[in-house]
Protein backbone atom coordinates (compact mmCIF):
# COMPACT_ATOMS: atom_id res chain seq x y z
CA UNK A 1 0.00 0.00 0.00
CA UNK A 2 1.57 3.73 -0.99
CA UNK A 3 2.68 5.53 1.87
CA UNK A 4 0.56 8.44 3.70
CA UNK A 5 3.42 10.68 3.10
CA UNK A 6 4.47 12.47 0.42
CA UNK A 7 6.52 10.17 -1.85
CA UNK A 8 8.36 13.15 -2.87
CA UNK A 9 9.39 14.02 0.15
CA UNK A 10 9.85 10.85 2.02
CA UNK A 11 12.65 9.89 4.46
CA UNK A 12 14.82 6.97 3.27
CA UNK A 13 12.99 3.72 3.25
CA UNK A 14 14.01 1.07 5.62
CA UNK A 15 12.31 -1.46 3.89
CA UNK A 16 10.92 -2.25 0.34
CA UNK A 17 7.39 -1.96 1.55
CA UNK A 18 8.10 1.80 2.94
CA UNK A 19 8.30 2.27 -1.16
CA UNK A 20 5.43 3.72 -2.02
CA UNK A 21 3.65 1.52 -4.96
CA UNK A 22 0.99 -0.87 -5.94
CA UNK A 23 3.54 -4.08 -6.22
CA UNK A 24 1.93 -6.62 -4.17
CA UNK A 25 3.36 -9.70 -1.75
CA UNK A 26 2.55 -12.61 -4.08
CA UNK A 27 4.29 -10.44 -7.19
CA UNK A 28 7.04 -9.87 -5.16
CA UNK A 29 7.44 -13.72 -4.47
CA UNK A 30 7.00 -14.94 -7.62
CA UNK A 31 9.51 -12.39 -9.21
CA UNK A 32 12.00 -13.37 -6.79
CA UNK A 33 11.30 -17.19 -7.08
CA UNK A 34 11.55 -16.54 -11.17
CA UNK A 35 14.72 -14.70 -10.79
CA UNK A 36 16.51 -16.60 -8.81
CA UNK A 37 15.46 -19.66 -10.86
CA UNK A 38 17.03 -18.50 -13.66
CA UNK A 39 20.30 -17.33 -11.84
CA UNK A 40 20.37 -21.04 -10.35
CA UNK A 41 19.76 -22.60 -14.00
CA UNK A 42 23.02 -20.55 -15.38
CA UNK A 43 20.60 -18.25 -17.62
CA UNK A 44 22.24 -14.74 -17.89
CA UNK A 45 20.73 -11.65 -19.95
CA UNK A 46 19.80 -7.81 -19.32
CA UNK A 47 16.97 -7.07 -17.24
CA UNK A 48 14.47 -4.66 -18.54
CA UNK A 49 11.63 -2.10 -16.92
CA UNK A 50 8.99 -0.14 -18.17
CA UNK A 51 7.73 1.57 -16.26
CA UNK A 52 9.07 1.60 -12.74
CA UNK A 53 7.04 4.76 -10.63
CA UNK A 54 8.94 5.52 -7.44
CA UNK A 55 11.36 1.58 -7.34
CA UNK A 56 9.20 -0.93 -5.54
CA UNK A 57 9.50 -3.73 -8.40
CA UNK A 58 13.14 -1.83 -9.83
CA UNK A 59 14.45 -2.34 -6.22
CA UNK A 60 13.45 -6.77 -6.46
CA UNK A 61 14.64 -6.61 -9.58
CA UNK A 62 17.92 -4.95 -9.11
CA UNK A 63 19.12 -7.21 -6.31
CA UNK A 64 19.11 -10.23 -8.92
CA UNK A 65 21.40 -8.56 -11.75
CA UNK A 66 24.06 -10.37 -12.04
CA UNK A 67 27.54 -9.61 -12.66
CA UNK A 68 27.89 -8.23 -15.96
CA UNK A 69 23.73 -7.58 -16.49
CA UNK A 70 23.06 -4.44 -17.24
CA UNK A 71 19.79 -3.61 -15.70
CA UNK A 72 17.73 -0.44 -17.30
CA UNK A 73 14.73 1.28 -16.76
CA UNK A 74 12.52 3.35 -18.55
CA UNK A 75 9.78 6.04 -16.90
CA UNK A 76 8.96 9.54 -17.95
CA UNK A 77 9.60 10.45 -14.00
CA UNK A 78 8.88 14.19 -14.05
CA UNK A 79 9.22 15.05 -17.74
CA UNK A 80 5.88 15.76 -19.67
CA UNK A 81 4.08 13.40 -21.63
CA UNK A 82 4.41 13.33 -25.63
CA UNK A 83 0.46 12.85 -26.12
CA UNK A 84 -2.76 14.23 -24.48
CA UNK A 85 -3.74 11.15 -23.48
CA UNK A 86 -0.96 9.98 -21.42
CA UNK A 87 -0.66 13.38 -19.62
CA UNK A 88 -4.51 13.11 -18.47
CA UNK A 89 -3.58 9.02 -17.11
CA UNK A 90 -0.42 10.94 -15.65
CA UNK A 91 -1.96 14.22 -14.10
CA UNK A 92 -4.89 11.53 -12.98
CA UNK A 93 -2.67 8.79 -10.90
CA UNK A 94 1.15 9.85 -10.91
CA UNK A 95 2.07 13.79 -11.52
CA UNK A 96 2.34 15.09 -8.06
CA UNK A 97 4.88 11.94 -6.49
CA UNK A 98 6.13 11.10 -9.29
CA UNK A 99 9.83 12.46 -9.60
CA UNK A 100 13.40 10.70 -10.88
CA UNK A 101 14.75 12.35 -7.08
CA UNK A 102 12.88 9.88 -5.57
CA UNK A 103 13.04 7.07 -8.03
CA UNK A 104 16.87 7.84 -7.70
CA UNK A 105 16.62 7.91 -4.02
CA UNK A 106 15.06 4.81 -3.12
CA UNK A 107 17.02 2.14 -5.21
CA UNK A 108 20.08 3.93 -3.34
CA UNK A 109 18.65 2.93 0.24
CA UNK A 110 19.33 -0.56 -1.30
CA UNK A 111 21.82 -0.96 -3.91
CA UNK A 112 25.18 0.68 -4.14
CA UNK A 113 24.44 1.90 -7.62
CA UNK A 114 21.25 3.17 -9.86
CA UNK A 115 20.20 1.25 -12.76
CA UNK A 116 20.36 2.56 -16.52
CA UNK A 117 17.37 5.19 -16.72
CA UNK A 118 16.09 6.69 -19.74
CA UNK A 119 13.91 8.92 -18.81
CA UNK A 120 11.56 9.52 -21.45
CA UNK A 121 8.63 7.61 -22.79
CA UNK A 122 8.48 3.66 -23.64
CA UNK A 123 8.30 3.99 -27.12
CA UNK A 124 12.23 5.41 -27.01
CA UNK A 125 13.02 1.89 -26.77
CA UNK A 126 11.84 0.72 -30.35
CA UNK A 127 15.03 2.82 -31.46
CA UNK A 128 17.04 -0.58 -30.91
CA UNK A 129 18.98 0.74 -27.86
CA UNK A 130 18.33 -2.33 -26.41
CA UNK A 131 19.96 -4.99 -28.03
CA UNK A 132 17.34 -7.98 -29.84
CA UNK A 133 17.59 -10.64 -27.60
CA UNK A 134 19.76 -9.31 -25.06
CA UNK A 135 16.95 -9.42 -22.53
CA UNK A 136 16.04 -12.60 -19.48
CA UNK A 137 13.18 -10.66 -17.62
CA UNK A 138 10.76 -7.69 -19.08
CA UNK A 139 8.80 -6.22 -16.86
CA UNK A 140 5.94 -3.69 -18.59
CA UNK A 141 4.26 -1.38 -15.96
CA UNK A 142 4.14 2.04 -17.58
CA UNK A 143 1.18 3.48 -19.60
CA UNK A 144 -2.21 2.06 -19.31
CA UNK A 145 -3.13 2.71 -22.53
CA UNK A 146 -4.01 0.02 -25.66
CA UNK A 147 -1.70 1.41 -28.07
CA UNK A 148 0.98 2.19 -25.77
CA UNK A 149 0.92 -1.45 -24.08
CA UNK A 150 1.23 -3.17 -26.93
CA UNK A 151 4.01 -0.81 -28.22
CA UNK A 152 5.78 -2.28 -25.06
CA UNK A 153 4.77 -5.96 -25.84
CA UNK A 154 6.39 -5.66 -29.25
CA UNK A 155 9.47 -3.94 -27.59
CA UNK A 156 10.20 -6.83 -24.85
CA UNK A 157 9.32 -9.08 -27.65
CA UNK A 158 12.52 -8.34 -29.44
CA UNK A 159 14.36 -7.54 -26.16
CA UNK A 160 13.82 -10.92 -24.93
CA UNK A 161 16.05 -13.88 -25.39
CA UNK A 162 14.25 -17.51 -26.38
CA UNK A 163 13.41 -18.42 -23.27
CA UNK A 164 13.07 -15.02 -21.28
CA UNK A 165 10.41 -14.05 -19.52
CA UNK A 166 7.76 -10.98 -19.74
CA UNK A 167 5.59 -9.30 -17.18
CA UNK A 168 2.78 -7.69 -17.65
CA UNK A 169 1.17 -5.68 -14.76
CA UNK A 170 -2.55 -4.34 -14.74
CA UNK A 171 -3.99 -6.96 -16.81
CA UNK A 172 -6.70 -7.94 -15.22
CA UNK A 173 -7.89 -4.25 -13.80
CA UNK A 174 -11.22 -2.85 -13.81
CA UNK A 175 -9.57 0.22 -14.69
CA UNK A 176 -7.13 -1.25 -17.80
CA UNK A 177 -8.80 -2.30 -20.53
CA UNK A 178 -6.58 -1.36 -22.70
CA UNK A 179 -3.54 -3.42 -20.72
CA UNK A 180 -5.99 -6.50 -21.08
CA UNK A 181 -6.69 -5.99 -24.77
CA UNK A 182 -2.84 -5.84 -25.60
CA UNK A 183 -2.03 -8.58 -23.59
CA UNK A 184 -4.32 -10.93 -24.76
CA UNK A 185 -3.89 -9.66 -28.82
CA UNK A 186 0.07 -10.90 -28.03
CA UNK A 187 -1.38 -13.87 -26.98
CA UNK A 188 -3.64 -14.76 -30.41
CA UNK A 189 -1.09 -12.46 -32.81
CA UNK A 190 2.42 -12.66 -31.47
CA UNK A 191 3.07 -16.39 -30.32
CA UNK A 192 2.97 -15.35 -26.38
CA UNK A 193 2.84 -17.92 -24.17
CA UNK A 194 1.04 -17.53 -20.84
CA UNK A 195 3.02 -19.01 -18.21
CA UNK A 196 1.21 -17.93 -14.92
CA UNK A 197 -1.71 -15.23 -13.90
CA UNK A 198 -1.39 -13.18 -10.53
CA UNK A 199 -4.88 -10.89 -9.78
CA UNK A 200 -2.65 -8.56 -11.76
CA UNK A 201 0.03 -9.37 -13.48
CA UNK A 202 0.52 -11.97 -16.54
CA UNK A 203 3.71 -14.11 -16.71
CA UNK A 204 4.65 -15.08 -19.98
CA UNK A 205 7.65 -15.94 -22.55
CA UNK A 206 7.90 -16.60 -26.56
CA UNK A 207 9.97 -19.93 -25.70
CA UNK A 208 8.59 -23.39 -24.13
CA UNK A 209 6.73 -22.13 -20.73
CA UNK A 210 5.88 -26.04 -19.90
CA UNK A 211 9.42 -26.62 -17.42
CA UNK A 212 8.86 -23.77 -15.66
CA UNK A 213 4.86 -23.71 -15.59
CA UNK A 214 6.09 -27.62 -14.33
CA UNK A 215 8.30 -26.21 -11.60
CA UNK A 216 5.58 -23.97 -10.01
CA UNK A 217 2.52 -26.72 -10.21
CA UNK A 218 5.42 -29.18 -7.92
CA UNK A 219 5.20 -25.65 -5.17
CA UNK A 220 1.97 -26.50 -4.70
CA UNK A 221 0.64 -28.34 -1.39
CA UNK A 222 -0.83 -28.46 1.72
CA UNK A 223 -0.39 -24.69 2.00
CA UNK A 224 -3.60 -22.84 3.79
CA UNK A 225 -5.05 -19.67 1.95
CA UNK A 226 -3.02 -20.71 -1.12
CA UNK A 227 -4.81 -21.38 -4.13
CA UNK A 228 -3.08 -22.96 -7.07
CA UNK A 229 -5.06 -23.60 -10.17
CA UNK A 230 -4.68 -24.10 -13.69
CA UNK A 231 -6.43 -23.01 -16.88
CA UNK A 232 -6.86 -23.43 -20.34
CA UNK A 233 -7.26 -20.48 -22.56
CA UNK A 234 -7.74 -21.41 -26.38
CA UNK A 235 -5.55 -24.28 -26.06
CA UNK A 236 -2.84 -21.84 -23.65
CA UNK A 237 -2.20 -23.90 -20.28
CA UNK A 238 -1.49 -20.74 -17.60
CA UNK A 239 -1.02 -21.33 -13.76
CA UNK A 240 -3.34 -19.15 -12.05
CA UNK A 241 -1.90 -18.52 -8.44
CA UNK A 242 -4.28 -16.29 -5.74
CA UNK A 243 -4.28 -16.04 -2.00
CA UNK A 244 -2.38 -14.94 1.14
CA UNK A 245 -0.43 -18.60 1.35
CA UNK A 246 1.25 -18.17 -2.25
CA UNK A 247 3.91 -16.61 -0.21
CA UNK A 248 4.65 -19.94 1.60
CA UNK A 249 5.15 -21.37 -1.64
CA UNK A 250 8.60 -19.77 -1.27
CA UNK A 251 11.15 -20.91 0.25
CA UNK A 252 13.90 -19.00 1.99
CA UNK A 253 16.91 -20.39 -0.15
CA UNK A 254 14.66 -19.19 -3.48
CA UNK A 255 14.99 -15.79 -2.05
CA UNK A 256 18.38 -15.67 -1.20
CA UNK A 257 20.32 -12.82 -3.46
CA UNK A 258 22.13 -14.36 -6.26
CA UNK A 259 25.17 -12.67 -6.02
CA UNK A 260 27.67 -11.85 -3.24
CA UNK A 261 27.42 -9.01 -1.20
CA UNK A 262 29.62 -6.32 -0.56
CA UNK A 263 30.30 -6.00 2.96
CA UNK A 264 28.85 -2.27 2.56
CA UNK A 265 25.69 -3.14 0.96
CA UNK A 266 24.93 -6.41 3.25
CA UNK A 267 23.14 -4.74 5.65
CA UNK A 268 20.43 -3.00 3.33
CA UNK A 269 20.54 -6.45 1.18
CA UNK A 270 19.86 -8.40 4.03
CA UNK A 271 16.57 -5.74 4.85
CA UNK A 272 15.06 -6.35 1.77
CA UNK A 273 15.83 -10.61 1.63
CA UNK A 274 14.26 -10.67 4.96
CA UNK A 275 11.10 -7.88 4.11
CA UNK A 276 10.70 -10.42 1.08
CA UNK A 277 10.13 -13.76 2.83
CA UNK A 278 7.50 -15.81 3.55
CA UNK A 279 6.39 -14.20 7.36
CA UNK A 280 6.92 -18.51 8.45
CA UNK A 281 10.74 -18.57 7.15
CA UNK A 282 11.27 -14.98 9.00
CA UNK A 283 9.90 -16.52 11.87
CA UNK A 284 12.22 -19.61 10.92
CA UNK A 285 15.22 -17.68 10.79
CA UNK A 286 15.02 -15.49 13.50
CA UNK A 287 14.16 -18.07 15.93
CA UNK A 288 17.34 -19.76 14.83
CA UNK A 289 19.68 -16.73 15.16
CA UNK A 290 17.96 -16.52 18.69
CA UNK A 291 18.95 -19.82 19.59
CA UNK A 292 22.55 -19.32 18.19
CA UNK A 293 22.65 -16.58 20.30
CA UNK A 294 21.64 -18.58 23.69
CA UNK A 295 24.03 -21.16 22.57
CA UNK A 296 26.81 -19.01 22.66
CA UNK A 297 25.95 -17.57 26.15
CA UNK A 298 25.32 -20.40 27.65
CA UNK A 299 28.71 -21.96 26.28
CA UNK A 300 30.41 -18.66 27.66
CA UNK A 301 29.02 -19.02 31.02
CA UNK A 302 29.68 -22.06 31.40
CA UNK A 303 33.56 -21.13 30.61
CA UNK A 304 33.49 -18.53 33.26
CA UNK A 305 31.86 -20.88 35.82
CA UNK A 306 34.61 -23.52 34.97
CA UNK A 307 37.57 -21.15 35.34
CA UNK A 308 35.80 -19.71 38.99
CA UNK A 309 35.56 -23.28 40.07
CA UNK A 310 32.01 -23.17 40.43
CA UNK A 311 29.51 -25.91 39.43
CA UNK A 312 25.89 -25.94 37.70
CA UNK A 313 26.45 -22.52 36.83
CA UNK A 314 24.06 -21.84 34.15
CA UNK A 315 23.23 -18.77 32.27
CA UNK A 316 19.51 -17.99 31.42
Amino acid sequence: MPNEADPATAGVPQTLNDVPGWFWPIDQQLFSWLLARQTRLGVTGDLLELGSYLGRSAILIGEHRQDGERFTVCDLFDSEAPDGENAAEMHMSYRKSLTRAAFERNYLAFHPELPTIVQAPTSVLADGRIPAGSCRFVHIDASHLYEHVAGDIRTAQRALAGDGLVVLDDFRSPHTPGVAAAAWEAVFTLGLRPVAVTPEKLYGTWGDPEPLQRELKELGGDVEECYLDVDVVAGHELVRLSGRGVAKLMTPEDLAPPRTERPADRSAARKLVLDLMPPLATRVIRMRRQQARQRRAEAGGAGRAGAEGREGAQVA
